[in-house]
Protein backbone atom coordinates (compact mmCIF):
# COMPACT_ATOMS: atom_id res chain seq x y z
CA UNK A 1 0.00 0.00 0.00
CA UNK A 2 1.65 3.50 -1.07
CA UNK A 3 1.11 6.63 1.23
CA UNK A 4 -2.26 7.30 -0.35
CA UNK A 5 -3.70 4.15 0.39
CA UNK A 6 -2.31 4.24 4.07
CA UNK A 7 -4.10 7.72 4.47
CA UNK A 8 -7.03 6.60 3.02
CA UNK A 9 -7.58 3.40 5.77
CA UNK A 10 -6.37 5.67 8.39
CA UNK A 11 -8.53 8.09 8.03
CA UNK A 12 -11.60 5.36 6.99
CA UNK A 13 -10.40 3.52 10.64
CA UNK A 14 -10.79 6.98 12.64
CA UNK A 15 -14.12 7.96 10.85
CA UNK A 16 -15.90 4.44 11.42
CA UNK A 17 -14.63 3.87 15.00
CA UNK A 18 -15.89 7.99 16.04
CA UNK A 19 -19.01 6.95 14.25
CA UNK A 20 -19.70 4.32 16.55
CA UNK A 21 -20.59 6.76 19.24
CA UNK A 22 -22.17 9.62 17.43
CA UNK A 23 -25.81 7.70 16.86
CA UNK A 24 -25.60 6.52 20.36
CA UNK A 25 -25.02 9.82 21.74
CA UNK A 26 -27.83 11.34 19.58
CA UNK A 27 -30.22 8.63 20.26
CA UNK A 28 -30.04 8.36 23.93
CA UNK A 29 -29.75 12.22 24.67
CA UNK A 30 -33.20 11.99 23.14
CA UNK A 31 -34.24 8.67 25.02
CA UNK A 32 -32.89 10.52 28.71
CA UNK A 33 -35.27 13.61 27.38
CA UNK A 34 -38.19 11.60 26.63
CA UNK A 35 -38.29 9.44 29.99
CA UNK A 36 -37.92 12.72 31.70
CA UNK A 37 -40.57 13.92 30.54
CA UNK A 38 -42.74 10.79 30.90
CA UNK A 39 -41.53 11.05 34.65
CA UNK A 40 -42.72 14.06 35.03
CA UNK A 41 -46.04 13.78 33.27
CA UNK A 42 -46.84 10.35 34.87
CA UNK A 43 -45.09 10.51 38.43
CA UNK A 44 -44.14 6.92 37.58
CA UNK A 45 -40.92 6.83 39.77
CA UNK A 46 -39.41 3.70 36.83
CA UNK A 47 -39.31 6.71 34.29
CA UNK A 48 -36.89 8.28 36.81
CA UNK A 49 -35.28 5.22 37.31
CA UNK A 50 -34.61 5.04 33.52
CA UNK A 51 -33.82 8.21 32.92
CA UNK A 52 -30.75 7.96 35.58
CA UNK A 53 -29.51 4.69 33.74
CA UNK A 54 -30.10 6.01 30.09
CA UNK A 55 -28.40 9.14 30.88
CA UNK A 56 -25.40 7.63 32.54
CA UNK A 57 -25.05 5.19 29.19
CA UNK A 58 -24.90 8.93 27.44
CA UNK A 59 -22.85 10.42 29.47
CA UNK A 60 -20.15 7.42 29.10
CA UNK A 61 -20.71 7.15 24.68
CA UNK A 62 -20.74 11.14 24.99
CA UNK A 63 -17.12 11.12 26.16
CA UNK A 64 -15.47 8.64 24.23
CA UNK A 65 -17.20 10.28 20.89
CA UNK A 66 -15.58 13.99 21.96
CA UNK A 67 -12.63 12.15 22.29
CA UNK A 68 -12.13 10.05 18.89
CA UNK A 69 -13.86 13.21 17.44
CA UNK A 70 -10.98 15.02 18.03
CA UNK A 71 -8.63 13.07 16.38
CA UNK A 72 -10.36 12.97 13.36
CA UNK A 73 -10.83 17.14 12.81
CA UNK A 74 -7.34 16.48 13.44
CA UNK A 75 -6.81 14.27 10.58
CA UNK A 76 -7.47 17.70 8.07
CA UNK A 77 -4.43 19.32 9.45
CA UNK A 78 -2.33 16.60 9.73
CA UNK A 79 -2.79 14.10 6.98
CA UNK A 80 -5.32 15.89 4.71
CA UNK A 81 -3.45 19.66 4.72
CA UNK A 82 -4.10 19.70 0.84
CA UNK A 83 -7.36 19.37 1.43
CA UNK A 84 -7.84 22.02 4.27
CA UNK A 85 -5.55 24.76 2.61
CA UNK A 86 -7.91 24.21 -0.34
CA UNK A 87 -11.39 24.10 1.19
CA UNK A 88 -10.37 25.84 4.43
CA UNK A 89 -13.02 28.52 4.00
CA UNK A 90 -15.88 26.24 3.48
CA UNK A 91 -15.11 23.61 6.16
CA UNK A 92 -14.14 26.48 8.81
CA UNK A 93 -17.34 27.50 9.88
CA UNK A 94 -18.99 24.18 10.08
CA UNK A 95 -16.24 22.38 12.00
CA UNK A 96 -16.01 25.46 14.39
CA UNK A 97 -19.58 25.45 15.63
CA UNK A 98 -19.85 21.84 15.72
CA UNK A 99 -16.72 21.90 18.02
CA UNK A 100 -18.46 24.57 20.03
CA UNK A 101 -21.71 22.86 20.23
CA UNK A 102 -20.33 19.87 21.64
CA UNK A 103 -17.59 21.24 23.82
CA UNK A 104 -19.65 24.18 24.98
CA UNK A 105 -23.02 23.92 24.89
CA UNK A 106 -23.47 19.57 25.05
CA UNK A 107 -20.91 19.22 27.28
CA UNK A 108 -22.04 21.67 29.74
CA UNK A 109 -25.42 21.06 29.99
CA UNK A 110 -24.93 17.34 30.33
CA UNK A 111 -22.54 18.26 33.19
CA UNK A 112 -25.40 20.29 34.31
CA UNK A 113 -28.15 18.00 34.09
CA UNK A 114 -25.71 15.16 35.64
CA UNK A 115 -25.08 17.59 38.37
CA UNK A 116 -28.16 19.56 39.36
CA UNK A 117 -30.61 16.54 40.34
CA UNK A 118 -30.72 18.09 43.95
CA UNK A 119 -29.39 21.50 43.03
CA UNK A 120 -32.18 22.48 40.13
CA UNK A 121 -35.63 22.49 39.97
CA UNK A 122 -37.37 20.19 37.80
CA UNK A 123 -38.17 21.73 34.72
CA UNK A 124 -35.04 23.83 34.87
CA UNK A 125 -33.33 20.21 35.38
CA UNK A 126 -35.00 18.84 32.59
CA UNK A 127 -34.45 22.10 29.96
CA UNK A 128 -30.77 20.77 30.52
CA UNK A 129 -31.08 17.70 28.91
CA UNK A 130 -33.52 19.00 26.05
CA UNK A 131 -30.59 21.27 24.92
CA UNK A 132 -28.50 18.59 24.96
CA UNK A 133 -30.80 16.96 22.93
CA UNK A 134 -31.33 19.60 20.20
CA UNK A 135 -27.62 20.49 20.87
CA UNK A 136 -26.60 17.02 19.07
CA UNK A 137 -28.93 17.36 16.41
CA UNK A 138 -27.63 21.08 15.56
CA UNK A 139 -24.44 19.78 15.62
CA UNK A 140 -24.87 16.67 13.81
CA UNK A 141 -26.91 18.67 11.04
CA UNK A 142 -24.19 21.27 10.44
CA UNK A 143 -20.75 18.29 10.28
CA UNK A 144 -23.24 16.56 7.55
CA UNK A 145 -23.37 19.96 5.82
CA UNK A 146 -19.44 19.98 5.67
CA UNK A 147 -19.99 16.59 4.26
CA UNK A 148 -22.67 17.33 2.30
CA UNK A 149 -20.10 19.43 0.26
CA UNK A 150 -17.99 16.70 -0.46
CA UNK A 151 -20.95 14.70 -2.03
CA UNK A 152 -22.49 18.20 -4.11
CA UNK A 153 -20.33 20.83 -3.75
CA UNK A 154 -22.49 24.36 -3.57
CA UNK A 155 -22.50 28.11 -2.24
CA UNK A 156 -18.72 28.42 -2.75
CA UNK A 157 -16.70 30.22 -5.62
CA UNK A 158 -12.72 30.16 -6.65
CA UNK A 159 -10.63 32.86 -5.48
CA UNK A 160 -8.87 34.31 -8.39
CA UNK A 161 -5.76 35.48 -6.40
CA UNK A 162 -5.38 32.50 -3.69
CA UNK A 163 -6.97 29.56 -5.58
CA UNK A 164 -8.92 28.31 -2.72
CA UNK A 165 -12.66 27.75 -2.63
CA UNK A 166 -14.53 30.49 -0.57
CA UNK A 167 -17.78 30.13 1.00
CA UNK A 168 -20.54 32.18 -0.62
CA UNK A 169 -23.33 31.28 1.92
CA UNK A 170 -23.65 29.62 5.03
CA UNK A 171 -27.14 29.58 4.70
CA UNK A 172 -27.01 27.52 1.20
CA UNK A 173 -24.09 24.83 2.38
CA UNK A 174 -26.22 24.40 5.22
CA UNK A 175 -29.51 23.57 3.00
CA UNK A 176 -27.61 21.33 0.26
CA UNK A 177 -30.09 18.91 -0.95
CA UNK A 178 -27.99 16.33 -0.13
CA UNK A 179 -27.65 17.80 3.54
CA UNK A 180 -31.71 17.47 3.20
CA UNK A 181 -32.06 14.01 2.45
CA UNK A 182 -28.91 13.09 4.27
CA UNK A 183 -29.81 14.06 8.06
CA UNK A 184 -33.36 12.50 8.39
CA UNK A 185 -31.81 9.49 7.27
CA UNK A 186 -29.02 9.77 9.52
CA UNK A 187 -30.95 10.50 12.54
CA UNK A 188 -33.10 7.44 11.60
CA UNK A 189 -29.98 5.60 11.71
CA UNK A 190 -29.18 6.56 14.79
CA UNK A 191 -32.27 6.14 16.67
CA UNK A 192 -32.70 2.12 15.41
CA UNK A 193 -29.01 2.29 17.26
CA UNK A 194 -29.96 3.79 20.36
CA UNK A 195 -33.06 1.63 20.07
CA UNK A 196 -31.35 -1.83 20.21
CA UNK A 197 -28.85 -1.03 22.71
CA UNK A 198 -31.57 -0.26 25.17
CA UNK A 199 -33.76 -3.10 23.75
CA UNK A 200 -30.77 -5.50 24.76
CA UNK A 201 -30.01 -3.93 28.34
CA UNK A 202 -33.69 -3.95 28.94
CA UNK A 203 -34.11 -7.75 27.79
CA UNK A 204 -30.93 -8.83 29.43
CA UNK A 205 -32.14 -7.30 32.66
CA UNK A 206 -36.04 -8.74 33.01
CA UNK A 207 -34.23 -11.61 34.55
CA UNK A 208 -34.63 -9.40 37.57
CA UNK A 209 -37.66 -10.25 38.98
CA UNK A 210 -37.89 -6.97 41.33
CA UNK A 211 -37.66 -4.34 38.32
CA UNK A 212 -39.00 -6.43 36.05
CA UNK A 213 -41.91 -3.55 35.28
CA UNK A 214 -38.95 -1.33 34.48
CA UNK A 215 -36.78 -3.51 32.30
CA UNK A 216 -39.85 -4.42 30.11
CA UNK A 217 -40.60 -0.95 29.68
CA UNK A 218 -37.02 -0.32 28.60
CA UNK A 219 -36.81 -3.40 26.47
CA UNK A 220 -39.99 -2.17 24.56
CA UNK A 221 -39.03 1.19 24.32
CA UNK A 222 -35.79 0.23 22.73
CA UNK A 223 -37.78 -2.34 20.61
CA UNK A 224 -40.10 0.85 19.75
CA UNK A 225 -37.22 2.62 18.41
CA UNK A 226 -35.18 0.66 16.62
CA UNK A 227 -38.56 -0.67 14.36
CA UNK A 228 -39.72 3.02 13.57
CA UNK A 229 -36.14 3.85 13.38
CA UNK A 230 -35.94 1.20 10.46
CA UNK A 231 -39.03 2.57 8.86
CA UNK A 232 -38.19 5.86 8.80
CA UNK A 233 -34.31 4.54 7.03
CA UNK A 234 -35.69 3.09 4.45
CA UNK A 235 -38.38 5.94 3.64
CA UNK A 236 -35.52 8.56 3.87
CA UNK A 237 -33.37 6.37 2.19
CA UNK A 238 -35.48 6.04 -0.89
CA UNK A 239 -35.51 9.63 -1.05
CA UNK A 240 -31.61 10.30 -0.38
CA UNK A 241 -30.96 7.59 -3.38
CA UNK A 242 -33.00 9.97 -5.02
CA UNK A 243 -30.97 12.95 -4.67
CA UNK A 244 -27.75 10.86 -5.19
CA UNK A 245 -28.50 9.70 -8.53
CA UNK A 246 -28.89 13.11 -9.67
CA UNK A 247 -25.60 14.62 -8.28
CA UNK A 248 -23.51 11.39 -8.63
CA UNK A 249 -25.09 8.96 -11.07
CA UNK A 250 -21.85 6.94 -11.27
CA UNK A 251 -22.47 5.81 -7.20
CA UNK A 252 -26.32 4.57 -7.99
CA UNK A 253 -25.05 2.30 -11.02
CA UNK A 254 -21.80 1.17 -8.74
CA UNK A 255 -24.58 0.18 -6.11
CA UNK A 256 -26.16 -2.67 -8.91
CA UNK A 257 -22.69 -2.89 -10.47
CA UNK A 258 -24.31 -1.40 -13.81
CA UNK A 259 -22.23 -1.37 -16.73
CA UNK A 260 -24.47 -0.57 -19.33
CA UNK A 261 -27.44 2.31 -19.45
CA UNK A 262 -30.61 0.35 -19.33
CA UNK A 263 -34.38 1.44 -19.34
CA UNK A 264 -36.13 -0.98 -16.93
CA UNK A 265 -33.34 -1.20 -15.03
CA UNK A 266 -33.84 -4.39 -12.17
CA UNK A 267 -31.73 -4.36 -8.74
CA UNK A 268 -29.85 -7.55 -8.03
CA UNK A 269 -30.42 -8.53 -4.04
CA UNK A 270 -27.70 -11.17 -4.57
CA UNK A 271 -25.10 -11.68 -7.69
CA UNK A 272 -22.38 -13.89 -8.07
CA UNK A 273 -20.51 -14.62 -11.12
CA UNK A 274 -23.15 -17.25 -12.94
CA UNK A 275 -26.40 -16.48 -10.51
CA UNK A 276 -28.23 -13.85 -9.31
CA UNK A 277 -31.74 -13.01 -7.76
CA UNK A 278 -33.12 -9.70 -9.61
CA UNK A 279 -36.33 -7.50 -8.66
CA UNK A 280 -37.34 -5.93 -12.54
CA UNK A 281 -37.29 -2.52 -12.54
CA UNK A 282 -36.20 -1.68 -8.88
CA UNK A 283 -33.42 0.22 -9.81
CA UNK A 284 -35.22 2.67 -11.66
CA UNK A 285 -38.03 3.05 -9.38
CA UNK A 286 -34.70 3.23 -6.60
CA UNK A 287 -33.25 6.16 -8.81
CA UNK A 288 -36.08 8.19 -9.82
CA UNK A 289 -39.37 7.11 -8.58
CA UNK A 290 -40.68 5.44 -12.08
CA UNK A 291 -40.19 1.53 -13.17
CA UNK A 292 -39.52 2.81 -17.00
CA UNK A 293 -36.67 5.21 -16.01
CA UNK A 294 -33.47 5.24 -17.73
CA UNK A 295 -30.27 4.66 -15.15
CA UNK A 296 -27.17 5.26 -16.62
CA UNK A 297 -24.53 2.86 -16.69
CA UNK A 298 -20.37 3.03 -15.79
CA UNK A 299 -19.61 2.52 -18.97
CA UNK A 300 -20.86 5.66 -20.45
CA UNK A 301 -20.41 7.60 -17.37
CA UNK A 302 -16.87 7.34 -17.75
CA UNK A 303 -16.81 8.15 -21.41
CA UNK A 304 -18.57 11.27 -19.74
CA UNK A 305 -16.14 12.23 -17.08
CA UNK A 306 -13.39 11.76 -19.60
CA UNK A 307 -14.57 14.30 -21.55
CA UNK A 308 -15.32 16.71 -18.54
CA UNK A 309 -12.61 16.15 -16.38
CA UNK A 310 -9.51 14.89 -18.19
CA UNK A 311 -8.25 10.89 -18.69
CA UNK A 312 -8.09 8.91 -15.75
CA UNK A 313 -10.41 6.00 -14.04
CA UNK A 314 -13.57 7.59 -12.42
CA UNK A 315 -15.12 4.19 -11.19
CA UNK A 316 -15.43 3.29 -7.81
CA UNK A 317 -14.37 -0.07 -6.43
CA UNK A 318 -17.43 -1.94 -7.69
CA UNK A 319 -17.45 -4.80 -5.23
CA UNK A 320 -17.47 -2.69 -2.12
CA UNK A 321 -20.41 -0.64 -3.28
CA UNK A 322 -22.33 -3.51 -4.43
CA UNK A 323 -22.17 -5.41 -0.98
CA UNK A 324 -21.75 -2.68 1.16
CA UNK A 325 -25.25 -1.35 -0.49
CA UNK A 326 -27.07 -4.78 -0.08
CA UNK A 327 -25.52 -5.52 3.27
CA UNK A 328 -26.20 -1.93 4.78
CA UNK A 329 -29.78 -2.95 3.90
CA UNK A 330 -30.02 -5.90 5.25
CA UNK A 331 -28.67 -5.63 8.39
CA UNK A 332 -30.84 -3.10 8.76
CA UNK A 333 -34.39 -4.86 7.93
CA UNK A 334 -32.60 -8.17 10.25
CA UNK A 335 -32.96 -4.85 12.97
CA UNK A 336 -36.38 -3.78 12.64
CA UNK A 337 -37.58 -7.42 11.97
CA UNK A 338 -36.28 -8.68 14.80
CA UNK A 339 -37.68 -5.30 17.02
CA UNK A 340 -41.32 -5.94 16.01
CA UNK A 341 -40.86 -10.16 16.47
CA UNK A 342 -39.68 -8.82 19.85
CA UNK A 343 -42.88 -6.73 20.31
CA UNK A 344 -45.38 -9.03 18.78
CA UNK A 345 -43.94 -11.80 21.52
CA UNK A 346 -44.02 -9.84 24.59
CA UNK A 347 -47.54 -8.23 24.29
CA UNK A 348 -49.55 -7.95 27.14
CA UNK A 349 -46.96 -8.43 29.73
CA UNK A 350 -45.73 -11.85 28.08
CA UNK A 351 -41.96 -12.85 28.79
CA UNK A 352 -39.40 -13.59 26.03
CA UNK A 353 -38.32 -16.23 24.96
CA UNK A 354 -34.92 -17.30 26.06
CA UNK A 355 -33.35 -17.34 22.59
CA UNK A 356 -35.01 -13.67 22.34
CA UNK A 357 -33.37 -12.49 25.12
CA UNK A 358 -29.61 -14.01 23.61
CA UNK A 359 -30.64 -12.57 20.14
CA UNK A 360 -31.62 -9.17 21.84
CA UNK A 361 -27.48 -8.82 23.93
CA UNK A 362 -26.36 -9.08 20.44
CA UNK A 363 -29.20 -6.92 18.11
CA UNK A 364 -27.07 -3.61 18.47
CA UNK A 365 -23.96 -5.13 16.05
CA UNK A 366 -26.84 -4.68 13.40
CA UNK A 367 -27.75 -1.59 13.23
CA UNK A 368 -24.14 -0.12 14.02
CA UNK A 369 -22.93 -2.44 11.12
CA UNK A 370 -25.40 -0.92 9.07
CA UNK A 371 -24.57 2.57 9.90
CA UNK A 372 -20.85 1.86 9.43
CA UNK A 373 -21.64 0.25 5.80
CA UNK A 374 -23.79 3.11 4.83
CA UNK A 375 -21.24 5.75 5.25
CA UNK A 376 -18.29 3.23 3.89
CA UNK A 377 -20.97 2.81 0.24
CA UNK A 378 -21.19 6.77 0.52
CA UNK A 379 -17.56 7.67 0.48
CA UNK A 380 -15.90 4.61 -1.51
CA UNK A 381 -18.59 4.90 -4.10
CA UNK A 382 -17.58 8.88 -4.29
CA UNK A 383 -14.10 7.90 -5.51
CA UNK A 384 -12.03 9.21 -6.77
CA UNK A 385 -13.18 12.13 -5.68
CA UNK A 386 -12.83 14.16 -2.38
CA UNK A 387 -14.95 16.69 -3.50
CA UNK A 388 -16.78 15.69 -6.59
CA UNK A 389 -16.18 17.18 -9.57
CA UNK A 390 -14.07 19.48 -8.18
CA UNK A 391 -10.56 17.69 -6.74
CA UNK A 392 -9.52 13.85 -6.54
CA UNK A 393 -8.29 12.19 -3.11
CA UNK A 394 -5.07 12.64 -4.46
CA UNK A 395 -4.67 15.91 -4.44
CA UNK A 396 -6.03 16.19 -0.81
CA UNK A 397 -3.31 14.77 1.23
CA UNK A 398 -0.43 16.62 2.94
CA UNK A 399 2.70 16.96 0.55
CA UNK A 400 5.73 14.87 1.95
CA UNK A 401 3.96 12.73 4.01
CA UNK A 402 5.87 9.23 4.36
CA UNK A 403 4.41 5.96 4.44
CA UNK A 404 6.38 5.21 7.66
CA UNK A 405 4.38 8.25 9.53
CA UNK A 406 1.12 7.10 8.20
CA UNK A 407 1.73 3.35 9.70
CA UNK A 408 3.05 4.90 13.19
CA UNK A 409 0.20 7.20 13.70
CA UNK A 410 -2.34 4.49 12.16
CA UNK A 411 -1.13 1.32 14.72
CA UNK A 412 -1.15 4.22 17.55
CA UNK A 413 -4.56 5.04 16.81
CA UNK A 414 -5.82 2.01 16.56
CA UNK A 415 -4.24 0.87 19.94
CA UNK A 416 -5.78 3.75 21.91
CA UNK A 417 -9.21 2.98 19.86
CA UNK A 418 -8.79 -0.30 21.06
CA UNK A 419 -8.38 1.14 25.10
CA UNK A 420 -11.03 2.55 24.59
CA UNK A 421 -13.49 0.35 23.16
CA UNK A 422 -12.51 -1.92 25.90
CA UNK A 423 -12.97 0.97 28.59
CA UNK A 424 -16.58 2.16 26.87
CA UNK A 425 -17.87 -2.03 27.39
CA UNK A 426 -16.70 -2.76 30.23
CA UNK A 427 -18.78 0.97 31.96
CA UNK A 428 -21.74 -0.12 29.67
CA UNK A 429 -21.82 -3.41 30.96
CA UNK A 430 -21.32 -2.20 34.69
CA UNK A 431 -24.04 0.16 34.38
CA UNK A 432 -25.96 -2.38 32.73
CA UNK A 433 -25.53 -4.50 35.65
CA UNK A 434 -26.16 -2.14 38.40
CA UNK A 435 -29.44 -1.84 40.40
CA UNK A 436 -31.84 1.03 39.70
CA UNK A 437 -31.69 4.06 41.71
CA UNK A 438 -33.57 3.37 44.91
CA UNK A 439 -36.80 4.84 45.35
CA UNK A 440 -37.35 8.29 45.28
CA UNK A 441 -38.06 9.32 49.49
CA UNK A 442 -39.99 12.38 47.90
CA UNK A 443 -41.69 11.88 45.52
CA UNK A 444 -45.18 13.50 46.27
CA UNK A 445 -42.42 16.49 46.45
CA UNK A 446 -43.05 18.60 43.63
CA UNK A 447 -39.76 19.76 43.28
CA UNK A 448 -37.80 16.45 44.71
CA UNK A 449 -34.27 16.46 45.72
CA UNK A 450 -32.68 13.90 43.61
CA UNK A 451 -29.37 12.53 43.98
CA UNK A 452 -27.43 9.01 42.45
Amino acid sequence: MDVLDLTRLQFAVVTLYHYLFVPLSISLSAATAGLQIAWMRTGDDKYRQLTMLVGKLLIVTFAVGVVTGLVQEFQFGLAWSEFARFYGDVFGPTLAIEGMLAFFLEATFLALWYFGWDRLSRRVHLATIVVVAVGTLLSAFIILAANSFMQHPVAYELDPVTGRARLTSFSELLLNKVNLAAFPHTMSGAVMVGGALLLAVGAWRLRDAADGDTFRTLARLGAWMTAAGGAFTALTGDHLGKVITQVQPMKMAAAEALYATTTGAPFSVFAIPGFSIEVPRLLSILAYGSPDATVAGMDDLQAQYSAAYGPGSYVPMIPVAFWTFRLMIGAGMLAMGFALLYLWRTRRNRRPDAWMVRAAILLPLLPAAANSLGWIFTETARQPWIAFGLSKVADGISPGLTTGEVLASLLAFTAVYGVLAVAWLRLVRHLARKPLAAPDPVAADPEPALSY
